[in-house]
Formats: C-alpha cells, sequence, structure tokens
C-alpha cells in the first residue's frame, strides 16, 4: 500500500471540508488513517484460498459448521464499515479434506479486509470454500449492520444478511434447512 498517497488524500480531505490540517488535532491524522487503512485493508493483499490448510476428512461426511464469526468491513460505495457475523457450512466429499476450525475464521478475516459489497464478501468466502476443500457442499450467511445506512442517507440500521449456497445445500432443500436450524439455534442463558 502507498501509504503517503493515502496521507496525501485524507489532507485533501480534512481540507475539502473546510479544516486546517495542520492544526494540533489534526496534523497527524492523515499518517494515522493511511496506517489504519494498510490494516483494514490488508486483505487485499492476500489470498483467501491460501489461508486454509487442508487434511484428509478421516471418513468425516457430515456436516461441519462454524457461527457468529465476527468480522469488520468497508463498504466499497462509502468508505464506511460494516460489521457482523458470518456463519459457514460445509460437508466433505467422500475421501475429501477438512480445515482447522480456526482457518475458517481466518478465511473470513482475510476476506472481511477489503472494501467490498456484502453479497461479494459472501460469495467470496463460499467459492474460496470450494476452491480449497472441493466439499459435497457449503453455505455462508452473512448478517451485518451497515453504517453507511446508520449514519447517512435513511439514518436507519437494519440488519442485511446474505447467503451463498453451493453444492448438496442448493440442490437438497432438508440439508439446507438442517445447517439454517443450527444456524439459529441459540443456546439459553449465553
Amino acid at each position: 500500500m502507498d501509504l503517503e498517497k493515502i496521507s496525501r488524500g485524507v489532507r485533501l480531505i480534512l481540507e475539502g471540508i473546510g479544516e486546517d490540517a495542520l492544526r494540533e488535532g489534526l496534523k497527524e491524522t492523515p499518517r494515522r488513517v493511511a496506517e489504519m487503512y494498510s490494516d483494514v485493508f490488508a486483505g487485499l493483499e492476500e489470498d483467501p484460498v491460501s489461508v486454509i490448510t487442508t487434511m484428509p476428512a478421516d471418513r468425516h461426511q457430515e456436516m461441519v459448521l462454524l457461527k457468529d464469526i465476527s468480522f469488520f468491513s468497508m463498504c466499497e460505495h462509502h468508505l464506511l464499515p460494516f460489521y457482523g457475523k458470518a456463519h459457514l457450512a460445509y460437508i466433505p466429499s467422500k475421501g475429501g479434506l477438512i480445515t482447522g476450525l480456526s482457518k475458517l475464521t481466518k478465511l473470513v478475516q482475510v476476506v472481511a479486509r477489503r472494501p467490498q459489497l456484502q453479497e461479494r464478501m459472501t460469495s467470496t468466502i463460499a467459492d474460496a470454500l470450494e476452491e480449497a476443500l472441493n466439499p459435497r457442499g457449503a453455505l455462508v450467511l452473512v448478517e451485518a449492520d451497515h453504517l453507511c445506512m446508520g449514519m447517512r442517507g435513511i439514518r436507519s440500521q437494519a440488519r442485511i444478511v446474505t447467503s451463498a449456497v453451493r453444492g448438496i445445500f442448493r440442490t437438497n432443500a432438508a440439508t439446507r434447512a438442517e445447517a439454517l436450524t443450527l444456524i439459529n439455534l441459540r443456546e439459553t442463558g449465553r
């Protein structure tokens, strides 16, 4: 990332809104924003499939579901955050592959750290699961709140839900329903 170019751009924004970019409270803001962007958008420099290390499924052909993976991302239309939870499910193929659960969390984190639409984020995660694991099916459900709706424009908050279904989750309604039921299942007292 070109941190100097980002800093210059932030200085121009501050000047454009009528601020003095050299005043005490703002003089380091362009550098701080540039450093923040290098972290927030680090996913641009990483291939999502590369974070998924695999191992033999060892006869396991039942659903693997990891839910409530928290994430922060940025809307590409306004560069404002959206954040929420991602839920990932897959069913290994016969003689297929599985991955460590932490790798699924890492996948969500890598994909989230880009300017994007929530719909694209959801599909990118599902595509990476398919490419890395070649499962019988994959399902990704993402729930998020968008500050571009809450802070500006309509000034109302709503939870946006997107899904991407592949393989058996698309073709078998019972399998899809089982995954969605498990995602919506909440522990009492938690």
